[in-house]
C-alpha cells in the first residue's frame, strides 16, 4: 500500500507549493522510493482547458491528452513521474462527476450531501492515481487555508488519514513568514493563524516549511514549534534562492527534510545519491557562455503563461552550459514599432503557442525577420503557423495567405481547421482539442533528425489548427522542408527552411518533455544554433 504526502499552503497564494511538492517528490525518488504526484485545484473549472493565460498561466499537457495545472510541469521537470488524467482534478470534476451519478439514480434516492457524497469523491480521486508499484502518493492542495471552496479538500484529507493504516499519512503545510523591513523582524504570526485554521479543521500538520526572504532563526523555529504544536526539528526554512528553482531541493535537503519525511512515514530507502543535480547547479551559476533568445509572445507580461518555454530554454543552456537570458517581447509591440526595433540585439527568435487574433501580425513578422536576417528561429505550434503563413506570403508568393483562424475568407488558406474539430467550434470547447502524444516520423538528414537522433519521436500536442496539406507542393518547391509528418494522419508536424543556419517549427509542444537533467533535444539544437549566431556576429568572417 502507497503512503500519502498531503501538501497545503497558508498566509497566501503563489507561494511555491509546486515546487515545494516537486523537491520533495525528486529527493524521495533519490532515496530509491516510486513516486506519483497530483495537483488538486479547487476551482469549479472541470479542467484549466478553458482559462485564460491571464488567469490561469499555462495550460500543461500530459500524454494521456489531459489538460492541467501548470504546477505539473514542476512534478515531471524534477521527477520521473508519468503524469496521467488522474494526476489533477477539481471541484469541477468532483461535482461533476457527482452530478452524473445521481442522475442516474446511483444514490438509490439519497440526499447528496458534502459530507459524506462529496468527501467520497474527493478520496476516491486521491486514490485514482495509485498504481502498484507506488511508494509515495504526493497530493497538492491548490489555494490557501481558509479558502472557502478548499474546505471541502480539507475535510477529505482528514477523512483519509482515519482510513490508512499508522504513519501511513503526512501533513506538510507551506506557510510564509514576512520579513517587516522597517522593523528588521520576520513575524511568525501568520503562520500560527494559518495553523490554527488547520486545527479547527482537524488537520495537525507533520511538518512546516515556512517561505522567507531572510534566513531564521532559532526564536523563529521554537515559536512555531510551541504555537503550531510541532517539533522544533520539523520547522524548515526555504529561502528565496539566488540563481535557480533547481536549487529548492538542495536546500531542503541540507536541512534533511526528506530524512525526516523518511522517518515518520517509516520509509527506509537509502541515503540520496544528488551528485549530477548539483553540477547542473554549477553550470546555472557559473556557464561559461551566455546568449540572448527572443520570445515574441501574446502574454509575456505573465511569466506564468509560457512557463515551460522559458524552463526548457534554460535546460538548453544547461546542456550547452550556457546562460539564456531570455528578453520578452510582446508581439503587438513588433506590429507598432517593427521587428528590428525589438529584435536586432537577439541571437535566436522563439514564438510561442497561443489562440486569437490580436498580436498575430507581430509574430508574422518575427518569423520574417528572422528568416531574412538568418537568425536561429523556433516556432512552437502558433510559431509553426505564423511561419508558414510568413514564407507563404513573401516566398510563395501566395497574396493574402493566412490562418482560416484569423481570416476564414483567406484565399490562401495554408493553416486550416482540422476536419474533426468543425463538430466543435461553438458547441463545446472544453477538451475538444487534438490533445496530448501523438507520433511523427522524421525526414532524414533534417534538423530535427539530427538533433533527436532518431527518425520515429512521439511529442504532446494542442491545438485545432493544421498546416494544410493542400499547398505542400507550394511550399516544398519554394525551399521549406517539410521535416516530420504524422504516420497516421500525414499531417505536417515539422517544418525547416533549407538556406537558412537555423530555422525550424513544430505544431506540438517539445518544451512539455524537457527536463534540467535531460533537455529537449530541439531546445538544446536551438541554444546550440543562438551561441553560433552570438560567436559569428561578435567575429564576423573577413571577407
Amino acid at each position: 500500500m502507497p503512503k500519502y504526502i498531503f501538501v497545503t499552503g497558508g498566509v497566501v497564494s503563489s507561494l511555491g507549493k509546486g515546487l515545494t511538492s516537486a523537491s520533495i517528490g525528486m529527493l524521495l525518488e533519490h532515496r530509491g522510493l516510486k513516486v506519483t504526484m497530483q495537483k488538486i485545484d479547487p476551482y469549479l473549472n472541470v479542467d484549466p482547458g478553458t482559462m485564460s493565460p491571464f488567469q490561469h498561466g499555462e495550460v500543461y499537457v500530459t500524454d494521456d491528452g489531459a489538460e492541467t495545472d501548470l504546477d505539473m510541469g514542476h512534478y515531471e521537470r524534477f521527477t520521473n513521474c508519468k503524469l496521467t488524467k488522474a494526476s489533477n482534478f477539481t471541484t469541477g470534476r468532483v461535482y461533476y462527476n457527482i452530478i452524473n451519478k445521481e442522475r442516474r439514480g446511483d444514490y438509490l434516492g439519497k440526499t447528496v450531501q458534502v459530507v459524506p457524497h462529496v468527501t467520497d469523491e474527493i478520496i476516491r480521486l486521491i486514490r485514482a492515481i495509485v498504481q502498484d508499484e507506488n511508494d509515495i502518493v504526493i497530493s497538492e492542495l491548490g489555494g490557501t487555508v481558509g479558502d472557502i471552496e478548499g474546505l471541502p479538500f480539507l475535510e477529505a484529507i482528514r477523512q483519509l488519514r482515519l482510513d490508512e493504516p499508522p504513519n501511513s499519512c503526512l501533513y506538510i503545510h507551506l506557510t510564509l513568514l514576512p520579513y517587516l523591513k522597517t522593523s528588521g523582524e520576520l513575524k511568525t504570526k501568520p503562520t500560527q493563524h494559518s495553523v490554527g485554521k488547520l486545527r479547527e479543521i482537524g488537520i495537525q500538520p507533520d511538518i512546516i516549511i515556512c517561505r522567507t526572504q531572510v534566513p531564521m532563526q532559532q526564536e523563529h523555529r521554537e515559536k512555531i514549534s510551541l504555537f503550531c504544536n510541532v517539533r522544533k526539528e520539523a520547522v524548515f526554512e526555504e529561502k528565496d534562492v539566488d540563481y535557480s528553482i533547481y536549487e529548492v531541493p538542495m536546500l531542503l535537503h541540507r536541512q534533511g527534510l526528506d530524512t525526516m519525511i523518511a522517518e515518520l512515514l517509516d520509509l527506509g530507502g537509502s541515503e540520496p545519491d544528488l551528485t549530477k543535480w548539483q553540477e547542473l547547479l554549477e553550470v546555472v551559476k557559473s556557464p561559461s557562455q551566455m546568449c540572448k533568445v527572443a520570445v515574441v509572445g501574446k502574454y509575456v507580461e505573465l511569466i506564468d503563461a509560457y512557463k515551460s518555454i522559458y524552463e526548457a530554454l534554460g535546460h538548453g543552456g544547461i546542456a550547452n552550459d550556457a546562460r539564456v537570458e531570455i528578453k520578452r517581447i510582446r508581439s503587438e509591440d513588433i506590429e507598432h514599432m517593427g521587428a528590428e526595433a525589438n529584435l536586432h540585439d537577439a541571437d535566436g527568435i522563439l514564438v510561442p503557442g497561443g489562440f486569437g487574433e490580436r498580436g498575430i501580425e507581430g509574430k508574422v513578422l518575427a518569423a520574417r525577420y528572422a528568416r531574412e536576417n538568418e537568425i536561429p528561429y523556433f516556432g512552437i505550434c502558433l510559431g509553426l503557423q505564423v511561419a508558414v503563413v510568413e514564407f507563404a506570403r513573401n516566398v510563395c508568393g501566395l497574396e493574402g495567405a493566412n490562418s482560416t483562424e484569423f481570416d476564414k475568407a483567406s484565399p490562401a488558406p495554408v493553416i486550416s481547421l482540422l476536419e474533426e474539430q468543425k463538430e466543435f467550434i461553438g458547441k463545446k470547447m472544453g477538451g475538444t482539442m487534438r490533445l496530448g502524444a501523438y507520433p511523427c516520423v522524421l525526414e532524414k538528414g533534417s534538423r530535427a533528425h539530427a538533433a533527436y537522433g532518431t527518425t520515429e519521436i512521439s511529442e504532446r500536442h494542442r491545438h485545432r489548427y493544421e498546416f494544410n496539406n493542400a499547398y505542400r507542393e507550394a511550399f516544398t518547391s519554394s525551399g521549406m522542408i517539410l521535416a516530420g509528418l504524422s504516420p497516421v494522419r500525414d499531417l505536417v508536424e515539422i517544418v525547416e527552411i533549407a538556406n537558412h543556419p537555423w530555422f525550424l517549427a513544430v505544431q506540438f509542444h517539445p518544451e512539455f518533455k524537457s527536463k534540467p537533467t535531460a533537455a529537449h533535444p530541439l531546445f538544446t539544437a536551438f541554444v546550440t544554433a543562438a551561441l553560433a549566431h552570438r560567436k559569428d556576429s561578435e567575429h564576423p568572417s573577413q571577407v
